[in-house]
């Protein structure tokens, strides 16, 4: 019979864990604890640890952006898909629509996902900046869809206009509170924006204290200790007070300093080593965040938990009005049937992206894995089908990273750090969380 990998009785593990802690060649970073089902124990976290429209060439500019991938490695795009450039995956065409203030009216929703079904595969995602992405889309089917969203006026008619609208506004905004008046204020003004790096966005988390701290964001308007308004630049760990009315000025007068002091050369406000000018420097420290929602109720109605952010478009063609948030989570203004609002639930403590063969930077599948270990993982869980992290990038508990068609194993670490274990098969991490 083959020997177990779990330890017992003080028993190493066949990964090197003796006693309580792991002695991997990393820092300490996980224990195992007898609580997982049928007795067997779990894994569990130390905190010790430490392009282009497709009608001519953005179609084709991903698809060898993808060839590259299989040659040599994942590349990161410097840009992120929208309407007007949808980006190619292994299903189809990926279309990403930026609902104004993160909210679908119940009519917008279901002819959204009406022209999801029409003309993708009627699968949604929700994304890390509070988005929905459309996926399956053919290449034929791009222009009709993108006419649908344009009637539907969820698509600015202008494609510059609709790549500036990155931003994220505090999910649970009440109407006419501040993140809803500044947010409102600069969708107004985005033509005032100078040409920013693609990936670059605003975060307005104006709300009784920031719910956005852990969200990428390269200009943010939030809430301040002395419950004022700062504008803080990332990477910059204090900010700016702003008076009320002129958040938005104050904005775009950092925006337009980034790009006259050469910020586009570094791509993101924390990589741009430039100093602040004078005016925009301050002492001022954002307020304790408050805790980001969970499924369950909510100011306006129900959270409800996708597990890895995507639905069946099928399931959003008769509910009421929606907010977005990054969190993988769709805020109902009132109820739906049929999803969860479990908090416990482990798939939604899971991060996977769609891995391989829906992404052709994936060599490994992610999600099918993720929802047999999930039960067995204390902790948070990701399972990146590339070492880009695009599910999560920020620390999990336990990190599973695709190479060449395997699987590095991390603990409270990112996709693509140093592993643990590398080059370790999908049977072999079932067998070692006691999931076969």
């Amino acid at each position: 019979m083959a020997r177990s990998l779990f330890r017992l009785g003080g028993e190493a593990c066949g990964w090197g864990c003796t006693a309580a802690w792991c002695r991997a060649p990393v820092a300490p970073a996980c224990r195992l604890a007898p609580t997982g089902d049928a007795g067997k124990p779990r894994l569990v976290a130390s905190r010790r640890a430490e392009d282009l429209p497709v009608s001519q060439t953005g179609a084709g500019r991903d698809r060898a952006t993808a060839n590259h991938a299989v040659a040599h490695g994942p590349a990161v795009r410097g840009w992120c898909p929208d309407a007007w450039r949808p980006m190619a995956a292994g299903d189809g065409l990926i279309v990403r629509v930026k609902p104004r203030l993160g909210r679908l009216s119940a009519d917008d929703m279901g002819a959204l996902c009406e022209a999801a079904i029409a003309h993708g595969n009627g699968l949604i995602d929700m994304t890390r900046r509070a988005n929905l992405q459309i996926r399956g889309v053919r290449d034929e089917s791009w222009r009709p869809l993108l006419d649908r969203l344009l009637d539907l006026g969820l698509v600015d008619r202008d494609a510059r206009r609709e790549g500036a609208r990155m931003m994220m506004i505090a999910p649970d905004w009440r109407e006419g509170d501040d993140s809803h008046r500044i947010a409102s204020q600069l969708l107004d003004r985005l033509d005032e924006l100078p040409d920013l790096p693609g990936k670059m966005g605003f975060v307005i988390d104006a709300g009784v204290a920031p719910v956005l701290s852990d969200e990428a964001g390269d200009f943010r308007i939030e809430r301040a200790r002395d419950a004022g308004l700062i504008l803080r630049a990332e990477g910059r760990a204090q900010g700016m007070p702003v008076d009320r009315g002129g958040e938005v000025d104050a904005l775009l007068a950092l925006a337009r300093w980034f790009v006259e002091s050469d910020g586009p050369r570094a791509g993101r406000m924390a990589r741009h080593d430039a100093f602040l000018p004078d005016w925009a420097t301050g002492t001022a420290e954002a307020a304790s965040p408050r805790p980001r929602l969970t499924p369950g109720a909510w100011h306006g109605g129900m959270a409800y938990g996708l597990p890895f952010g995507r639905i069946d478009a099928r399931h959003l063609l008769d509910v009421p009005a929606m907010r977005l948030t990054p969190w993988r989570m769709l805020l109902a203004e009132g109820q739906l049937p049929g999803l969860s609002a479990d908090a416990v639930d482990p798939l939604l403590h899971v991060e996977a992206c769609p891995g391989a063969p829906a992404c052709p930077q994936a060599s490994v599948e992610t999600r099918d894995l993720a929802r047999r270990l999930a039960p067995h993982v204390a902790g948070r869980l990701h399972v990146s089908g590339c070492a880009k992290g695009c599910a999560c990038s920020m620390l999990a508990d336990v990190v599973l990273t695709g190479r060449d068609g395997r699987y590095d194993l991390a603990f409270h670490a990112r996709a693509g750090s140093a592993p643990v274990r590398p080059d370790l098969s999908a049977t072999d991490l079932l067998a070692h969380f006691g999931a076969c």
